[in-house]
Protein backbone atom coordinates (compact mmCIF):
# COMPACT_ATOMS: atom_id res chain seq x y z
CA UNK A 1 0.00 0.00 0.00
CA UNK A 2 1.19 3.27 -1.16
CA UNK A 3 0.74 6.02 1.61
CA UNK A 4 -0.55 9.05 1.77
CA UNK A 5 2.71 11.05 1.89
CA UNK A 6 3.73 9.34 -1.62
CA UNK A 7 0.25 10.24 -3.38
CA UNK A 8 0.85 13.21 -5.58
CA UNK A 9 -1.81 16.20 -5.28
CA UNK A 10 -3.71 16.98 -8.56
CA UNK A 11 -1.63 20.15 -8.72
CA UNK A 12 1.70 18.30 -9.04
CA UNK A 13 0.15 15.82 -10.81
CA UNK A 14 -0.61 18.10 -14.11
CA UNK A 15 2.60 19.85 -13.42
CA UNK A 16 4.18 16.06 -13.80
CA UNK A 17 2.42 15.61 -16.78
CA UNK A 18 3.22 18.74 -18.60
CA UNK A 19 7.06 18.25 -17.76
CA UNK A 20 7.01 14.45 -19.36
CA UNK A 21 5.55 16.19 -22.30
CA UNK A 22 7.85 18.62 -22.75
CA UNK A 23 10.83 15.83 -23.46
CA UNK A 24 9.96 14.42 -26.48
CA UNK A 25 9.99 18.03 -27.89
CA UNK A 26 13.26 18.73 -26.42
CA UNK A 27 14.60 15.22 -28.00
CA UNK A 28 12.87 15.53 -31.40
CA UNK A 29 14.23 19.18 -31.75
CA UNK A 30 16.39 19.98 -34.90
CA UNK A 31 19.52 22.33 -33.73
CA UNK A 32 20.57 23.03 -37.04
CA UNK A 33 16.76 24.72 -37.39
CA UNK A 34 17.23 26.09 -34.46
CA UNK A 35 20.69 27.84 -35.26
CA UNK A 36 19.36 28.98 -38.82
CA UNK A 37 15.92 29.82 -37.27
CA UNK A 38 15.52 33.92 -37.52
CA UNK A 39 19.19 34.10 -39.25
CA UNK A 40 20.57 35.76 -42.57
CA UNK A 41 22.77 33.32 -44.77
CA UNK A 42 25.07 35.85 -47.58
CA UNK A 43 25.72 34.58 -50.48
CA UNK A 44 28.76 36.41 -51.26
CA UNK A 45 29.30 36.38 -55.14
CA UNK A 46 32.11 37.50 -56.79
CA UNK A 47 31.21 39.79 -60.01
CA UNK A 48 29.49 42.97 -60.14
CA UNK A 49 25.50 42.66 -60.27
CA UNK A 50 23.56 42.37 -63.22
CA UNK A 51 25.83 39.40 -64.90
CA UNK A 52 25.00 35.69 -65.23
CA UNK A 53 26.48 35.06 -61.55
CA UNK A 54 24.37 37.51 -60.11
CA UNK A 55 21.56 37.14 -61.87
CA UNK A 56 21.23 33.15 -61.48
CA UNK A 57 22.49 33.90 -57.49
CA UNK A 58 19.51 35.81 -57.10
CA UNK A 59 17.33 33.09 -58.59
CA UNK A 60 18.61 30.23 -55.95
CA UNK A 61 18.02 32.59 -53.01
CA UNK A 62 14.79 33.25 -53.98
CA UNK A 63 14.08 29.53 -53.25
CA UNK A 64 17.19 28.21 -51.60
CA UNK A 65 15.38 29.32 -47.67
CA UNK A 66 12.88 26.97 -48.15
CA UNK A 67 15.02 24.26 -48.41
CA UNK A 68 17.48 24.90 -45.02
CA UNK A 69 16.18 23.69 -42.53
CA UNK A 70 14.91 26.87 -39.70
CA UNK A 71 13.93 28.69 -43.26
CA UNK A 72 16.77 31.83 -42.52
CA UNK A 73 16.56 34.58 -45.14
CA UNK A 74 19.29 34.11 -47.76
CA UNK A 75 20.69 37.66 -49.30
CA UNK A 76 23.05 38.02 -52.17
CA UNK A 77 26.28 40.52 -51.17
CA UNK A 78 28.11 41.34 -54.86
CA UNK A 79 32.63 41.59 -54.18
CA UNK A 80 33.81 41.80 -57.41
CA UNK A 81 37.51 41.74 -57.97
CA UNK A 82 40.00 39.84 -59.48
CA UNK A 83 37.91 37.49 -61.64
CA UNK A 84 35.77 36.67 -58.05
CA UNK A 85 39.21 35.79 -56.46
CA UNK A 86 38.65 38.42 -53.74
CA UNK A 87 35.10 37.16 -52.78
CA UNK A 88 37.11 33.49 -52.55
CA UNK A 89 39.91 34.79 -50.56
CA UNK A 90 37.29 36.64 -48.09
CA UNK A 91 34.92 33.62 -47.82
CA UNK A 92 38.37 31.43 -47.08
CA UNK A 93 40.16 34.34 -44.28
CA UNK A 94 37.74 36.59 -43.00
CA UNK A 95 33.92 35.53 -43.05
CA UNK A 96 32.01 34.05 -40.52
CA UNK A 97 32.39 30.18 -40.08
CA UNK A 98 28.92 29.41 -38.64
CA UNK A 99 27.33 28.25 -42.03
CA UNK A 100 25.52 32.07 -42.79
CA UNK A 101 27.98 32.82 -44.91
CA UNK A 102 28.92 31.14 -48.51
CA UNK A 103 29.93 32.03 -51.99
CA UNK A 104 29.77 31.86 -55.62
CA UNK A 105 32.64 31.77 -57.63
CA UNK A 106 35.07 31.46 -61.25
CA UNK A 107 35.57 28.36 -61.01
CA UNK A 108 39.25 28.58 -62.56
CA UNK A 109 39.86 30.60 -59.35
CA UNK A 110 40.00 27.53 -57.47
CA UNK A 111 43.20 26.75 -59.41
CA UNK A 112 45.36 29.96 -58.50
CA UNK A 113 47.38 28.61 -55.36
CA UNK A 114 48.34 25.86 -57.67
CA UNK A 115 49.21 27.78 -60.94
CA UNK A 116 51.73 30.27 -58.56
CA UNK A 117 49.05 33.25 -58.26
CA UNK A 118 50.42 34.38 -55.03
CA UNK A 119 47.39 37.01 -54.49
CA UNK A 120 45.38 33.89 -53.94
CA UNK A 121 45.04 33.34 -50.29
CA UNK A 122 43.21 29.92 -49.29
CA UNK A 123 43.57 26.52 -50.39
CA UNK A 124 41.33 24.74 -52.88
CA UNK A 125 41.20 21.56 -51.24
CA UNK A 126 39.90 22.73 -48.01
CA UNK A 127 36.21 24.53 -48.89
CA UNK A 128 32.92 23.04 -47.91
CA UNK A 129 31.68 22.71 -51.67
CA UNK A 130 28.11 23.04 -51.12
CA UNK A 131 27.30 22.16 -55.02
CA UNK A 132 27.40 23.74 -58.38
CA UNK A 133 24.29 25.55 -59.75
CA UNK A 134 24.99 25.16 -63.46
CA UNK A 135 27.05 23.35 -65.91
CA UNK A 136 28.09 25.32 -68.99
CA UNK A 137 30.34 25.92 -71.93
CA UNK A 138 32.42 29.32 -72.21
CA UNK A 139 33.06 31.09 -75.28
CA UNK A 140 34.24 33.99 -77.05
CA UNK A 141 33.10 37.04 -79.67
CA UNK A 142 33.87 39.85 -81.47
CA UNK A 143 32.11 42.84 -82.29
CA UNK A 144 30.56 43.45 -86.14
CA UNK A 145 33.36 46.27 -86.09
CA UNK A 146 36.33 43.95 -86.65
CA UNK A 147 34.53 42.07 -89.84
CA UNK A 148 35.58 39.02 -88.15
CA UNK A 149 33.41 36.05 -88.89
CA UNK A 150 35.58 32.72 -87.39
CA UNK A 151 38.11 31.89 -85.38
CA UNK A 152 40.42 31.20 -88.58
CA UNK A 153 40.11 34.72 -89.65
CA UNK A 154 41.37 36.18 -86.55
CA UNK A 155 44.15 34.08 -86.55
CA UNK A 156 44.61 35.73 -89.84
CA UNK A 157 43.66 39.10 -88.86
CA UNK A 158 45.91 42.12 -89.60
CA UNK A 159 44.68 44.40 -87.05
CA UNK A 160 45.36 43.64 -83.67
CA UNK A 161 42.23 42.23 -81.89
CA UNK A 162 41.85 44.02 -78.42
CA UNK A 163 39.74 41.67 -75.95
CA UNK A 164 38.77 43.14 -72.34
CA UNK A 165 38.94 41.23 -69.57
CA UNK A 166 38.67 41.22 -65.97
CA UNK A 167 41.91 39.85 -64.48
CA UNK A 168 44.96 38.01 -65.47
CA UNK A 169 43.56 35.25 -63.27
CA UNK A 170 39.99 35.58 -64.92
CA UNK A 171 38.97 33.30 -68.05
CA UNK A 172 38.58 36.51 -70.29
CA UNK A 173 42.39 37.43 -69.85
CA UNK A 174 43.55 33.47 -69.74
CA UNK A 175 41.32 32.38 -72.64
CA UNK A 176 42.56 34.86 -75.14
CA UNK A 177 46.41 34.97 -73.83
CA UNK A 178 46.60 31.13 -74.68
CA UNK A 179 45.33 32.16 -78.61
CA UNK A 180 48.19 34.31 -78.49
CA UNK A 181 50.81 32.32 -77.37
CA UNK A 182 49.90 28.93 -78.50
CA UNK A 183 48.04 29.87 -81.77
CA UNK A 184 49.57 33.07 -82.74
CA UNK A 185 46.74 35.08 -83.15
CA UNK A 186 46.96 38.84 -83.06
CA UNK A 187 45.68 39.45 -79.70
CA UNK A 188 45.92 42.11 -76.87
CA UNK A 189 44.56 42.20 -73.73
CA UNK A 190 42.98 44.81 -71.70
CA UNK A 191 42.58 44.06 -68.23
CA UNK A 192 40.79 45.93 -65.28
CA UNK A 193 37.19 45.66 -66.35
CA UNK A 194 34.17 45.28 -64.11
CA UNK A 195 32.57 42.41 -65.85
CA UNK A 196 31.06 41.33 -68.72
CA UNK A 197 28.34 43.81 -69.21
CA UNK A 198 31.43 46.74 -68.96
CA UNK A 199 33.18 45.19 -71.70
CA UNK A 200 30.38 44.97 -74.02
CA UNK A 201 29.68 48.62 -73.27
CA UNK A 202 33.50 49.14 -74.71
CA UNK A 203 33.23 46.67 -77.16
CA UNK A 204 29.89 49.56 -78.36
CA UNK A 205 32.04 52.14 -77.90
CA UNK A 206 35.04 51.05 -79.53
CA UNK A 207 37.52 50.70 -76.65
CA UNK A 208 37.78 46.62 -77.17
CA UNK A 209 36.93 44.60 -79.81
CA UNK A 210 36.56 41.17 -78.59
CA UNK A 211 35.66 39.25 -75.19
CA UNK A 212 35.71 36.11 -74.01
CA UNK A 213 33.85 34.67 -70.30
CA UNK A 214 29.87 33.87 -72.22
CA UNK A 215 28.49 30.33 -71.01
CA UNK A 216 25.41 29.61 -72.86
CA UNK A 217 23.31 30.58 -70.57
CA UNK A 218 24.63 34.27 -71.04
CA UNK A 219 24.66 34.15 -74.97
CA UNK A 220 20.98 33.03 -74.18
CA UNK A 221 20.06 35.54 -71.66
CA UNK A 222 21.61 38.75 -71.40
CA UNK A 223 24.01 38.64 -74.51
CA UNK A 224 21.05 37.46 -76.16
CA UNK A 225 19.87 40.73 -77.98
CA UNK A 226 23.49 41.62 -79.65
CA UNK A 227 23.99 37.85 -81.23
CA UNK A 228 20.55 37.95 -82.54
CA UNK A 229 21.37 41.43 -83.96
CA UNK A 230 24.68 40.25 -85.80
CA UNK A 231 26.46 43.29 -83.29
CA UNK A 232 28.66 39.83 -81.39
CA UNK A 233 29.43 37.41 -83.43
CA UNK A 234 30.57 34.10 -81.22
CA UNK A 235 33.96 32.64 -82.73
CA UNK A 236 35.32 30.12 -80.44
CA UNK A 237 33.86 27.72 -77.76
CA UNK A 238 35.60 25.71 -75.09
CA UNK A 239 34.29 22.46 -75.14
CA UNK A 240 36.45 19.49 -75.53
CA UNK A 241 33.83 16.51 -77.02
CA UNK A 242 30.87 17.71 -79.16
CA UNK A 243 29.77 21.10 -79.73
CA UNK A 244 27.27 23.47 -78.55
CA UNK A 245 24.54 24.62 -81.07
CA UNK A 246 23.99 27.90 -79.38
CA UNK A 247 27.45 28.78 -80.78
CA UNK A 248 26.64 28.08 -84.35
CA UNK A 249 29.66 26.91 -86.58
CA UNK A 250 32.38 28.65 -83.48
CA UNK A 251 35.49 26.63 -83.14
CA UNK A 252 36.03 24.54 -80.43
CA UNK A 253 39.25 23.60 -78.59
CA UNK A 254 38.40 20.45 -78.82
CA UNK A 255 39.52 20.49 -82.68
CA UNK A 256 41.75 23.27 -82.28
CA UNK A 257 44.62 21.11 -79.67
CA UNK A 258 43.69 18.21 -81.67
CA UNK A 259 46.55 16.80 -83.06
CA UNK A 260 48.66 18.71 -81.37
CA UNK A 261 50.21 15.74 -78.50
CA UNK A 262 48.39 14.49 -75.52
CA UNK A 263 50.71 16.93 -73.46
CA UNK A 264 49.20 19.77 -74.75
CA UNK A 265 45.42 18.57 -74.25
CA UNK A 266 46.30 18.38 -70.91
CA UNK A 267 47.45 21.81 -70.60
CA UNK A 268 44.32 23.17 -72.60
CA UNK A 269 41.92 21.26 -70.53
CA UNK A 270 43.56 22.76 -67.46
CA UNK A 271 43.05 26.20 -69.10
CA UNK A 272 39.94 25.93 -70.27
CA UNK A 273 37.72 22.98 -68.73
CA UNK A 274 37.67 24.33 -65.16
CA UNK A 275 34.95 26.65 -66.08
CA UNK A 276 32.26 23.55 -67.43
CA UNK A 277 31.55 23.34 -63.17
CA UNK A 278 30.23 26.77 -63.78
CA UNK A 279 29.17 28.01 -61.00
CA UNK A 280 30.27 26.93 -57.76
CA UNK A 281 28.96 27.81 -54.75
CA UNK A 282 31.28 26.96 -51.40
CA UNK A 283 31.32 27.25 -47.55
CA UNK A 284 34.43 28.22 -45.48
CA UNK A 285 36.64 25.57 -43.61
CA UNK A 286 35.18 25.36 -40.06
CA UNK A 287 31.78 25.39 -40.83
CA UNK A 288 29.84 22.53 -38.12
CA UNK A 289 29.76 19.40 -40.43
CA UNK A 290 25.79 19.26 -39.34
CA UNK A 291 25.22 22.36 -40.91
CA UNK A 292 27.44 22.04 -43.78
CA UNK A 293 25.30 18.67 -44.71
CA UNK A 294 22.02 20.68 -44.17
CA UNK A 295 23.47 23.46 -47.09
CA UNK A 296 24.37 20.77 -49.10
CA UNK A 297 21.10 19.03 -48.47
CA UNK A 298 19.42 22.03 -49.03
CA UNK A 299 21.12 22.82 -52.30
CA UNK A 300 20.25 19.72 -53.90
CA UNK A 301 16.18 20.10 -53.03
CA UNK A 302 15.84 23.68 -54.50
CA UNK A 303 17.61 22.86 -57.85
CA UNK A 304 14.61 20.13 -58.06
CA UNK A 305 12.48 23.00 -56.91
CA UNK A 306 9.61 23.16 -59.76
CA UNK A 307 9.73 27.12 -58.91
CA UNK A 308 13.75 27.53 -59.18
CA UNK A 309 13.46 25.51 -62.71
CA UNK A 310 10.65 27.74 -63.65
CA UNK A 311 12.49 30.57 -62.84
CA UNK A 312 15.27 29.67 -64.68
CA UNK A 313 12.94 28.55 -67.96
CA UNK A 314 12.24 32.60 -67.56
CA UNK A 315 15.54 33.63 -68.59
CA UNK A 316 16.53 30.57 -70.62
CA UNK A 317 18.42 28.34 -68.51
CA UNK A 318 18.05 24.85 -67.84
CA UNK A 319 20.33 24.20 -65.00
CA UNK A 320 22.34 21.18 -64.61
CA UNK A 321 23.54 21.09 -61.07
CA UNK A 322 26.11 19.13 -59.71
CA UNK A 323 26.07 17.82 -56.23
CA UNK A 324 29.16 19.52 -53.93
CA UNK A 325 31.24 15.61 -53.56
CA UNK A 326 30.79 15.96 -57.15
CA UNK A 327 32.17 19.19 -57.56
CA UNK A 328 35.27 18.71 -54.75
CA UNK A 329 35.58 15.49 -56.57
CA UNK A 330 36.43 17.57 -59.91
CA UNK A 331 38.60 20.39 -58.50
CA UNK A 332 40.33 17.68 -56.80
CA UNK A 333 41.42 16.10 -59.54
CA UNK A 334 42.78 19.18 -61.34
CA UNK A 335 44.67 19.89 -58.11
CA UNK A 336 46.39 16.84 -58.54
CA UNK A 337 47.90 17.45 -62.09
CA UNK A 338 51.37 17.16 -62.97
CA UNK A 339 53.85 19.74 -62.12
CA UNK A 340 55.08 19.90 -65.73
CA UNK A 341 51.78 20.11 -66.75
CA UNK A 342 50.76 23.02 -64.41
CA UNK A 343 53.84 25.41 -65.51
CA UNK A 344 52.87 25.47 -68.91
CA UNK A 345 49.59 25.59 -68.67
CA UNK A 346 50.20 29.18 -66.46
CA UNK A 347 53.00 30.16 -69.17
CA UNK A 348 50.60 29.56 -71.95
CA UNK A 349 47.79 31.31 -69.90
CA UNK A 350 49.42 34.24 -68.59
CA UNK A 351 51.44 37.19 -70.06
Amino acid sequence: MISAKGLLRPAQTIAFGLTVAMFPAVSAADPVADFYCGKTVTLVVGFDAGGGYDTTARILTRHLPRHIPGNPNVIVSNMSGAGSMVALNYIYNAAVKDGTAIAMFSATIVLEPMLGNKKAQFDGSKFGYIGNIHTDINSCGVWKSTGIKTFDEMLKSKKTVVFGALSPENVTSRYPVFFKKVFNAPVKVVNGYKGTNAINLAMQKGEADATCGMYESTILGPFRQYVDSGDLKIIFQTAFEEKVKTFGDAASIGELVAGKGAEMRQIAELVYRPTEVTRPIVAPLGVPAERLAALKQAFDATMKDPEMLADGKRISVDFKPMSGDRVAEIFGGFLKSPPDVVKKAQEASVE
